[in-house]
Parts: C-alpha cells; sequence; structure tokens
C-alpha cells in the first residue's frame, strides 16, 4: 500500500511538473518558426548608397544592409505595379495572357495558386497586409488575416491646399508637394504606425507571423514632409547623363509615360521642361528619404521588442523607376532603371553587411522565404530559392533572370541585356546592351555586325525558355 502511495504521489507530481512544462515546450515549438516582416517599397529603384549612389540619403536601409545580404543584381519579373506584386506574391512568371497590367487581378489571373500569404496562413501564421502589398483589394480571398488600408479614397494623399483645391474642382494636382507636417500625417507615416501596433500585439500572441508592410512612396505624386525635402539642395539636384532616347534604339523601347503625363504643368507631349524634371527628381529623393525614416521605426520597434533574432526581413522595390533616363519617365520599359530592384535580406544564420552579384528575381522570394522559416514549398513555384546565395554571397549560383512588359521580352545574362518585341511568334524588334561598356545603355548593339554571334545566341537561349514555359503552360492548363 506504502508503495502505491508513493508511486500514486510520483504520478500526480510528474502530471503536475508537465502541466509547467509543457506550455514552455509549446513556445519553444511556435518559436522555432521564424516569423517574417516583408517591407515592399513602390517604385523604388536601387539609387541608394548601397548601391554605390550618394544622392539619396537612406541611414535605414543603410542600417539594414549591415545586418544582413544585399542583392546587387535583382530584377523584378515585370516593370508595372499590380502585375509584378501578383507574380511575387503567386510565384508565378507573368506570361503573354497572364500579369500584364498595373490593375493585374491574382483572383481572375490565378485562382489555382497559393499566394504566399495564404501558404504561411496554411502553416500556422498570423498573416496581415498593411496598406500597398496587393495592388488590389481583396484580390486574394482567404490570404491575410486582416488587410488593412490607411485610406477609403483619394490614394494621391495630398495635404497642401493647393493639391485639395485643384482635385476639388475636378482638376489634376500637381506630381509633388512639400507641406511642413508630422510623418503621420501621410498615409505611410500611418502604416508605420499600423505595423509598429501590430508588433507588440505579436509579442504577446507567441505566435509566428507574415506582418507585409506596403509603402507607397516614392511613387508618384512625390509627396513628403517638408524636412524630406530639406534634406536636399535643389541647385545640386542633376540630370541623368543618359536623359535623351538612344537613336539607336527601337521604337518598341519607347513609351509616353501617361502616368506622368496625368499631373499639373507636365506636357502631354514632348519632354518635360529641365526645372520641372529637376524639381520632379528632388521630389522622389524626398520620398525615399521619408519612406527610409519609415522603414527605420518599424525596424526599431521590432528590435525594442525582442522579435529580431526570429524574424526574417526582406526590404524591396516592386520594379525600378525612370527619372528622365533615356528621355522616359514612370516604369514600363525593357531598359535595366526599370527592371532593376533593391534587395536585402536579413536573417539570423546568415552573413552580415555582405553583398552578392548572384542574380535574383522577385519570383525567387517566394521558395526563399519558405526555406528560410522552415516551411515547406508549393510545387507552382517557378522561382528558385536564394538561399545559397545568402549562406554564400561570395559564390554566384545564378547568371540570368527573365522578365517581360508587354510584347518585350528581356533576358539578363551576365553584362547583357537583351530584348526582343514579338507578335504572334515573330520578332519585330531587338535590343542589346553590353553593361560592361555601356551601364547606362545608350548603344544598341543589337545591328553591330561584331556582336552578332552574341545576339544570336541569347536569342537562342531566350526563345527557348520562351517555348519551355508556354509548353509547361499548356500541360497545365
Amino acid at each position: 500500500m506504502k508503495l502505491l502511495s508513493k508511486i500514486g504521489v510520483g504520478i500526480v507530481l510528474l502530471l503536475m511538473a508537465s502541466s509547467f512544462i509543457s506550455p514552455q515546450k509549446e513556445a519553444t515549438t511556435k518559436k522555432s518558426k521564424k516569423n517574417v516582416l516583408f517591407i515592399m517599397v513602390d517604385d523604388l529603384r536601387p539609387e541608394l548608397s548601397i548601391y554605390g549612389q550618394s544622392q539619396i540619403s537612406s541611414p535605414s536601409i543603410e542600417n539594414l544592409a549591415k545586418t544582413g545580404v544585399t542583392f546587387e543584381n535583382a530584377y523584378c519579373n515585370v516593370p508595372v505595379c499590380g502585375a509584378s506584386r501578383a507574380s511575387l506574391l503567386t510565384g508565378k512568371r507573368p506570361t503573354s495572357s497572364r500579369f500584364l497590367r498595373y490593375n493585374a487581378s491574382i483572383k481572375k489571373e490565378a485562382p489555382d495558386f497559393l499566394t504566399i500569404a495564404k501558404h504561411f496562413k496554411n502553416n500556422g501564421y498570423t498573416t496581415i497586409s498593411n496598406n500597398k502589398i496587393i495592388h488590389l483589394k481583396n484580390d486574394a480571398p482567404g490570404s491575410w488575416d486582416e488587410e488593412w488600408y490607411p485610406y477609403k479614397k483619394g490614394w494621391r494623399n495630398y495635404i497642401s491646399k493647393v493639391n485639395i483645391d485643384l482635385e476639388n474642382k475636378g482638376e489634376h494636382g500637381y506630381p509633388y508637394e512639400s507641406p511642413d507636417v508630422e510623418d503621420v500625417a501621410y498615409f505611410d507615416g500611418k502604416t508605420a504606425e499600423k505595423s509598429i501596433s501590430d508588433l507588440k500585439k505579436f509579442k504577446e500572441d507567441n505566435k509566428p507571423f507574415f506582418l507585409a508592410v506596403g509603402f507607397v512612396k516614392p511613387h508618384l505624386p512625390f509627396n513628403a514632409p517638408k524636412k524630406y525635402w530639406d534634406l536636399y539642395d535643389f541647385k545640386k539636384i542633376a540630370l541623368p547623363e543618359n536623359a535623351v532616347f538612344p537613336e539607336s534604339a527601337p521604337k518598341a523601347a519607347r513609351h509616353n509615360w501617361g502616368e506622368l503625363r496625368y499631373y499639373k504643368d507636365i506636357p502631354k507631349k514632348g519632354a518635360v521642361p529641365d526645372s520641372i524634371a529637376k524639381k520632379l527628381i528632388h521630389g522622389y529623393y524626398a520620398a525615399v528619404s521619408y519612406v527610409d525614416a519609415q522603414v527605420g521605426k518599424v525596424i526599431n520597434a521590432l528590435d525594442e521588442l525582442g522579435l529580431r533574432e526570429n524574424t526574417v526581413i526582406v526590404l524591396v522595390g516592386d520594379h525600378g523607376w525612370s527619372l528622365s533616363e533615356h528621355g522616359l519617365w514612370a516604369k514600363h520599359s525593357n531598359f535595366s532603371v526599370a527592371l532593376q530592384v533593391p534587395l536585402i535580406i536579413s536573417a539570423s544564420g546568415i552573413p552580415k553587411n555582405k553583398r552578392t552579384n548572384s542574380v535574383a528575381e522577385l519570383i525567387d522570394l517566394y521558395p526563399t522565404l519558405c526555406e528560410l522559416t522552415n516551411n515547406t514549398k508549393p510545387t507552382h513555384l517557378d522561382g528558385k530559392s536564394l538561399v545559397k546565395s545568402l549562406k554564400n554571397p561570395s559564390k554566384i549560383y545564378n547568371t540570368s533572370a527573365w522578365a517581360r512588359y508587354q510584347r518585350g521580352e528581356t533576358l539578363i545574362f551576365g553584362n547583357y541585356f537583351y530584348t526582343e518585341w514579338q507578335r504572334n511568334d515573330n520578332t519585330f524588334a531587338k535590343m542589346l546592351y553590353d553593361h560592361s561598356n555601356d551601364p547606362n545603355e545608350t548603344i544598341n548593339l543589337a545591328d553591330d555586325k561584331n556582336y552578332q554571334s552574341t545576339v544570336d545566341h541569347l536569342s537562342t537561349l531566350l526563345n527557348q525558355r520562351i517555348k519551355k514555359y508556354k509548353t509547361t503552360e499548356l500541360k497545365n492548363n
């Protein structure tokens, strides 16, 4: 009896002990899944000090780069907001019938593919989208536990009286403004505050999270508080060296940059006067610095809450942006200035303050985040994980990328940027630039006899990819 009593007491004590230990083990299990802080900045080109350019003040992005790996050669798969985001979030390449325009719809064009948010949600994550992540509201049903926007109407977010008065009269506002207001007066300041509030809740929940933070600037109009405009001396703002459309470039490479022409004082045809062009560049710089400050606030909160060590941070632009390079503005082109994006990935277990020349595409982010967080990868993904490049940044694992816009198909292959415009499988225009000699893409070499063998080789590679992908898509459909 005494033995049984002792056994009974032992069992009770064991059960009591397990009741205290289990929550701790459960918490450890939850923490074993890394969180994701995914920051996407609209229209952000890699004109930053981390890319060797000192024009823009962006200390927060610089600090982030010191904690992770910066990709020197990262490219979007299609240079327009909605299509680029839909492609990234589904992990599927754009095609001649999918992800073409600014209003590309995941729900309509790729309903059968799990978005990255839905995939993480299925794996036990709380998923929140703040501001502009998917271009269209409610376009990926079931992906987000919460999809938050700081506006109900008026996405241009004017604050200055002159612009508000113009809009109230049914006219178009100016493409910039610089009121003396606090950061939170604009949507991106509100987005940073909302994201910090979410991080505080995550700290209490002790559940893995996928927090996507979409900053709208430096998208037009270039609105930012005055203090960020004051960081720059207008007299020192310079136009790019290649501010004229190259005579050797095909007409197919040109577009009318209607996105900018919408705004007041922008001519409906022809070039922008130099004085306005410099004001636009000034506004773009100010808007980037404003967003940089919001990025810093969110990451600082992550640190202060003790969440940094268990969180993967990604900062990326959805595509590039032309600031009068080639006589063009906005995105919508196959030039590298519209295709190249900044990309920084920071996480425990990967080197700090490193750079890699290995090529990355935006569709690679989906499988990369799956691997970094120890989540399975869906079978439909077109991209490849970048984890090898992150862990060994000095080694080049990939030398090529493939992007498209409308009828233009671009192959980035080492230092070469080669584009073909096709109609009914027939090529009607070509463009080749050798970045080792011509990084500003001023001389089209597609018709240069000295480069004929290079053109033939790149054309073969490009069309093999196009054909292979079309065949795969036909089988899947």
